[in-house]
């Protein structure tokens, strides 16, 4: 069964002005949208925002589900406690950053096809080439407990901290598994970097 695809995007982005960055175009497409559009063939998408009109919904394709989290202020474990939530348990679950401009569809096929290579696993972790671990990460679906208790900003920490001895590494090309931009200067110097 393919696993569920969360992409939390109910942040505030505030690191980037006025801006939003993930509204911000890569290759002419808002950066949200192009993540969804990488993952939908790879499995259901959530998508996380702080409410259903929220200007981001408007660059969503067609096929992505919008879970609204009402507590998005207190940090990134809303979004994953709402996502969740939402997702049926009997699916694994990938959480794919939605900051992450150089992921690409092969990058998230290889995570996934990780939990054939490596069934004894528990968790699917996205790395570089000196194996320095980064997104996306796919959880068995026997963790989905472990979410409901995640508070604060760390993410899934906690749950990848606990289940370290199950975790299965998966290179990813270049620094795609670790680049995310959060701030004008980091959008700035990435662009520079592709011309």
């Amino acid at each position: 069964m393919k696993p569920a695809i969360l992409i939390p995007a109910a942040g505030a982005s505030s690191r980037m002005g006025k801006r939003d960055k993930l509204l911000e175009p890569v290759d002419g497409v808002p950066l949200l949208r192009r993540i969804v559009d990488l993952c939908l063939p790879h499995g259901p998408v959530v998508v996380t925002l702080p409410a259903q009109d929220h200007p981001r919904a408007a660059s969503l394709p067609d096929g992505a589900r919008i879970v609204v989290v009402s507590d998005w202020e207190t940090g990134m474990s809303a979004s994953l406690r709402a996502g969740v939530a939402d997702i049926a348990p009997n699916r694994d679950i990938l959480i794919q950053p939605a900051d992450m401009p150089e992921m690409t569809s092969d990058d998230i096929a290889q995570v996934i096809a990780a939990r054939e290579t490596a069934p004894d696993a528990l968790i699917w972790q996205a790395a570089d080439a000196d194996e320095h671990p980064g997104h996306p990460v796919l959880f068995h679906n026997s963790l989905r407990a472990g979410f409901a208790n995640l508070t604060g900003d760390a993410g899934a920490r906690a749950i990848v901290a606990e289940n370290r001895a199950r975790r299965h590494l998966v290179p990813l090309p270049g620094r795609h598994a670790l680049i995310d931009l959060d701030t004008p200067e980091d959008w700035a110097a990435w662009r520079k970097s592709r011309t």
